[in-house]
């Protein structure tokens, strides 16, 4: 399928769902690599139980991982496709929302070295050997916690980007105000969350993220089984 902008504006259908299914995915890969891969191996507290599980599931280390990158892979068409969707409403903060998602991509991409450097700490090469297994599985559970942190920063940017998506899907008229609402929700979460991580961290939890995950499981979902309202999308593009 060819894309052009003539052919968005007068039949955003196919491109809604592509958008959706991609979000669906983006979903999909996160909630797995946090829940089924590090949820699973990360002993909080514990470097050297959280080495040992490493140690015996590298695999699974590296598998969500790469699941961590695809979900970013994703997350760019899936940002030029929401721009277009929302362009009609707003230029400028379509604009606005698309920068702030291009940062948070690319440092959650970036991010991801440290999960790589947690898994290097706990090799065999011999240019680590200076180091005694304490320290190399403490430097391993460090990169960790970094990783942590890093993905705190990066929610930062995308809690404005769900604020603005919130706004623009609210007043477009052609999805429903519900989803603006449940975005705009998303938003503070990801934003009172990722503050709260770095300012008071016993206030950050998983429960913060919940409401997040609804909101844009719904977003993505109503993608790719509504899509726009043609009539009043078409009187928007005029």
């Amino acid at each position: 399928m060819k894309f052009s902008l003539k052919n968005f504006e007068s039949s955003p259908q196919n491109y809604a769902r592509i958008a959706g299914m991609l979000y669906l995915i983006i979903i999909i890969m996160g909630f797995f690599a946090e829940t089924f891969v590090r949820n699973k191996l990360f002993v909080s507290g514990d470097a050297a139980a959280t080495a040992n599980n490493i140690i015996h599931s590298q695999f699974l280390w590296k598998i969500g991982i790469t699941a961590d990158l695809i979900m970013q892979i994703c997350d760019l068409p899936v940002m030029i496709l929401l721009y277009y969707l929302l362009k009609p409403v707003s230029r400028k903060l379509a604009l606005i929302n698309l920068s702030f998602n291009l940062i948070q991509t690319a440092v959650l991409a970036a991010n991801k070295l440290n999960l790589l450097a947690a898994l290097f700490f706990l090799g065999d090469a011999d240019y680590l050997k200076s180091f005694t297994p304490d320290q190399l599985h403490t430097l391993s559970y460090l990169s960790i916690k970094l990783h942590d942190f890093g993905f705190g920063v990066g929610l930062i940017f995308f809690g404005f980007v769900c604020l603005i998506e919130g706004y623009l899907i609210f007043k477009s008229g052609y999805f429903p105000k519900i989803i603006g609402v449940l975005m705009t929700i998303a938003g503070i979460c990801y934003l009172f969350n990722s503050f709260a991580l770095i300012l008071v961290p016993q206030l950050s939890g998983i429960i913060l993220l919940m409401p997040c995950l609804i909101a844009e499981l719904t977003l993505s979902l109503w993608l790719i089984f509504k899509g726009v309202n043609l009539p009043v999308w078409k009187q928007k593009c005029i």
